[in-house]
């Protein structure tokens, strides 16, 4: 892509990198997936406290809230959907044009949500429905979070891909924290009106934020990557054959290195929200206060993992960022269960800090170990698959480990289990071949 010509007070460019472009495709990042986050999260946020008694009300509350759960899970299941269909299209026609519309897609189903009567008023096909809009939710998250850290990363110098990356990556504490908030700011209502009609009101917020995305993002230009892969007409028929043909260990193993940034925040927060305020005595208002606190605390914290990891071997940031969430995870139960307003909110913000922080370094590392032509698919099969299989069905896991123990100790080993994998998975690929052959600068080729 050839840059236009710059003046003297310009910025010089880097590999045929507009500085400008690479800023505006930053913010295009973390505007559009905190958008998108926010519109997933408050799916789960609605779970943990209304959508079980408002959707499967012949339930008992423990099992309204397993099946509300499951709902939860389903978006999950439809994310390695989402991450073929859009990684095809966006490794054969680019990437802009692709998260435009997964921002649109997402924009209809979370307001659709926000419009859906409940099961007393149109009976069985209110759940049903419910699940069908949550599927498009997760059709559109699994196309999004890949096209947007390319968006990032493909503008970015070479050696600051895992910074760039964190634009991306920011939107999800961002996102999450807005959710809270909303759910937060709703807790002046007297629970009629909040199970009537105040919970629907973050839902059908979307649609404005889905019209600031839709500007940010129709401004941008494509990356200068993909631009290169069409001139030299390196895309493939079918991106995703060669994926599994050549690169399937890469996806297996990014699968694995993908939970722990994953899948313990939805033992922190959605599994935990209802826990608390199901079984230890915490009110509404008072856990949704604890979570903000955390999110700002990650919101403010997790940028420096992509710091510490691109100023030190990659190998040795890993082991330093998840190493103590082996004893935070633990702490932090413990400090919930006294129930104790002060220990919980401490507990939550100091075991959130590893997670984050790895999760900040994440993308960028994911982005490099694919070559251009199949990237959006390889880092969407990747983390869509290991959204489904872990981060999805962790607070289903977690509630049925509980219910049936009657002890939060199993749940417990099951998060410190999700953090061992990433440990081991990627340790292994930040060994391999795919990272040490990484297309340091594929701008230049």
């Amino acid at each position: 892509m050839s840059t236009r010509n710059a003046s003297k007070s310009d910025a010089p460019t880097v590999a045929g990198i507009d500085p400008k472009q690479g800023r505006k495709a930053g913010i295009a990042a973390f505007v559009g997936t905190t958008i998108e986050w926010f519109d997933f999260y408050i799916y789960g946020t609605a779970s943990a406290l209304v959508l079980g008694k408002l959707f499967f009300p012949d339930a008992s509350p423990a099992i309204g809230t397993l099946a509300a759960f499951a709902t939860f899970a389903v978006g999950f299941l439809a994310r390695p959907l989402g991450g073929i269909i859009f990684g095809h299209f966006g490794d054969k026609f680019g990437r802009k044009n692709t998260v435009i519309t997964t921002l649109l897609l997402m924009g209809a189903a979370t307001v659709g949500v926000g419009l859906l009567p409940t099961y007393a008023q149109i009976g069985v096909a209110a759940p049903i429905l419910l699940i069908l809009l949550r599927v498009i939710q997760g059709v559109a998250m699994g196309g999004e979070w890949g096209g947007a850290v390319l968006i990032a990363t493909e503008f970015a110098p070479p050696k600051k891909k895992i910074l760039y990356g964190a634009f991306a990556q920011q939107g999800s504490p961002v996102g999450n924290l807005l959710a809270t908030l909303a759910f937060l700011g709703l807790t002046f209502l007297s629970n009629e009106a909040f199970n009537s009609w105040g919970w629907r009101l973050p839902f059908l917020a979307s649609a404005v934020l889905i019209i600031i995305g839709l500007y940010i993002r129709l401004h941008i230009t494509e990356t200068p990557e993909m631009v290169k892969a069409v001139e030299s007409k390196s895309q493939k028929r079918v991106p995703l054959a060669e994926l599994m043909k050549d690169h399937w260990r890469v996806v297996l193993l990014g699968v694995g290195a993908v939970v722990a940034g994953v899948a313990i925040t939805y033992v922190k927060t959605t599994f935990a929200l209802s826990w608390a305020t199901k079984d230890l005595g915490f009110g509404r208002t008072e856990f949704l206060q604890i979570i903000t606190v955390a999110l700002i605390a990650q919101v403010v914290i997790q940028p420096f993992g992509a710091i510490l990891a691109s100023k030190i071997d990659v190998k040795k940031a890993v082991l330093w960022m998840l190493l103590p969430e082996i004893v935070l995870l633990p702490l932090m139960f413990f400090m919930i269960q006294t129930g104790n307003f002060a220990l919980a909110m401490i507990g939550m913000v100091l075991a959130t800090a590893p997670h984050a922080m790895y999760y900040s370094a994440l993308a960028g590392v994911l982005a490099q170990l694919f070559p251009t032509h199949i990237r959006y698919t390889g880092i969407s099969v990747a983390y869509q698959l290991s959204t489904a299989v872990f981060a999805g069905t962790a607070p289903f896991v977690s509630q049925a480990l509980l219910t049936s123990t009657g002890s939060i100790w199993p749940v417990v080993l099951l998060a410190l289990g999700y953090v061992a994998l990433s440990i081991i998975c990627m340790s292994v690929l930040l060994r391999g071949k795919a990272w040490a052959n990484r297309e340091v600068d594929a701008v230049t080729g």
